[in-house]
């Protein structure tokens, strides 16, 4: 550990001070030093470069779990503990989720459906259970506003679309982008927002014979799935927080959700599988 410790630190203080002060030979340093790396280091070596590789792909999206699962697609077959171990001596970590805010605005006197979803978010089957919502994306000519429409069954994000105000028709291309797509799920759930509750909303539901399903008052773990994707969105695309124009942030969107999101980003709830693959495979 001595040596280790002289040879991380040569850059800052000499090497012959490190050794007086460790009570350890010089010469007993540079035997060491012109030693081969042992088996377990070389290995190490190797996982380091690969962790690196995946870190890089995505972007720092990506914490250990996910790196290793990665890796392992590959000829490597490495232990969790070991790449978090490498990634965690190396400084190597995943951006850190953001807390919940609430932007739902649910005070609007419309009628509104009750919570038939009742958190029940694993659903085996594709295409049978929708979670649709609407978020905000800071832009430097204002607010883009961005809604999204995600199959429970893959979490593939089916249907979305960005406007630039709140009105009814920004949920609604999204629902129709979902439609034209897929099909009809039987059960549609959102929170209880004014866009969802519009009779517009309803009836293109009721149209499809979608039973619509609704949060409960204030309560956002009622839509979970879809609030999840909304703070990672935001987590791993970070010139969201700010973009400088609006007509960016839609290409930034489009970009992580068709080209990295529903191809590409592994779900620990599907196995580590992507929603792409977990469609394949179902």
């Amino acid at each position: 550990m001595r040596y280790e410790f002289i040879c991380a630190e040569k850059a800052i203080h000499s090497v012959k001070l490190m050794c007086e002060v460790l009570a350890v030979s010089r010469s007993g340093y540079y035997a060491w030093k012109a030693r081969p790396a042992s088996r377990r280091a070389q290995e190490d070596e190797q996982l380091l470069l690969e962790v690196r590789k995946v870190y890089v792909k995505h972007r720092g999206r990506y914490g250990s779990p996910r790196v290793c699962r990665e890796i392992r697609k590959g000829p490597l077959q490495p232990g969790r503990h070991r790449i978090a171990r490498l990634m965690r001596e190396n400084g190597i970590v995943a951006r850190p989720k953001k807390r919940y805010r609430v932007t739902t605005q649910s005070g609007h006197g419309l009628s509104t459906a009750k919570n038939l979803l009742d958190r029940k978010f694993a659903i085996a089957e594709l295409n049978t259970v929708w979670a649709a919502d609407i978020t905000y994306l800071d832009t430097l000519e204002g607010w883009l506003y961005l809604a999204v429409v995600i199959d429970l069954a893959s979490r593939r994000v089916v249907g979305w679309s960005t406007r630039d105000s709140l009105e009814t028709e920004l949920p609604l291309e999204a629902l129709r982008t979902a439609l034209e797509t897929r099909g009809p799920p039987a059960l549609h759930h959102s929170d209880r927002g004014a866009q969802y509750a519009a009779s517009s909303y309803q009836t293109l539901l009721d149209d499809h014979g979608i039973e619509q399903s609704m949060s409960r008052p204030g309560n956002c773990w009622d839509n979970a799935p879809v609030e999840s994707f909304f703070s990672t969105l935001k987590l791993e695309v970070p010139e969201l927080q700010r973009s400088s124009t609006k007509q960016s942030a839609r290409q930034l969107v489009f970009d992580y959700i068709e080209a990295y999101y529903n191809p590409q980003r592994m779900h620990s709830t599907l196995g580590y599988m992507t929603p792409q693959e977990y469609e394949l495979a179902a």
